[in-house]
């Protein structure tokens, strides 16, 4: 079986930086991610959202979640539709704050960029279990995003809705999943509290 997640980077295209560990300098990469892999990411972790007041998860369905991983680049094996689910559930829980960045570590077990040396020079390419495609994809996208882009990658600011939103403006002070939605509603929240404040007259 062909790896979905196999793809070359060129070695420009990588972002170098040292870390230091035990008092050791070591070197290490920041791959880039593509703006498909940065939608793809938010997508899986929008797939739990409160629905008349109830979560919900669009990926509960085994065929549905097959066909929604496949259109985003995983197997969409059972596998896959497994760790996927686990993943996204781990990835919301570490940009909400709740957990450490470490619970990611178990998704990327046997993972490895290699290099290929072609007649176009030096390539890295992504070798990871096929059963884990989606799950894998998420955890580096998250991990590039926030070596890359930090903080953009956060929580809608409404504390009844469940969505994420990874901001793309100069500014990076967006603070809604959807300022139709959320943002309106919030507004409109604090409005209505003004005018119960406001003394009679």
């Amino acid at each position: 079986m062909a790896n979905p997640l196999e793809r070359f980077i060129r070695l420009e295209q990588i972002k170098w930086r040292c870390n230091l560990s035990n008092g050791e300098e070591r070197l290490g990469m920041l791959v880039p991610t593509t703006r498909a892999d940065e939608d793809a990411l938010l997508d899986l972790l929008n797939t739990t959202p409160f629905v008349d007041g109830v979560v919900q998860d669009r990926l509960s369905d085994a065929e549905e979640a097959r066909v929604w991983l496949g259109e985003r680049g995983g197997s969409g094996s059972p596998a896959d539709w497994d760790a996927a689910r686990q993943a996204r559930d781990a990835i919301q829980a570490v940009v909400r704050g709740e957990r450490p960045p470490t619970v990611l570590a178990p998704f990327l077990e046997g993972v490895a960029y290699r290099p290929v040396v072609s007649e176009h020079g030096v390539e890295w390419r992504l070798d990871a279990p096929a059963e884990r495609a989606s799950a894998v994809r998420a955890v580096l996208s998250w991990s590039a995003l926030e070596g890359t882009k930090p903080g953009r990658l956060r929580p809608c600011a409404n504390d009844e809705c469940r969505l994420f939103l990874f901001d793309r403006s100069k500014t990076n002070q967006a603070r809604w999943c959807s300022m139709a939605v959320c943002g309106n509603r919030m507004k409109a929240r604090r409005h209505y509290q003004r005018a119960r404040q406001a003394p009679d007259g």
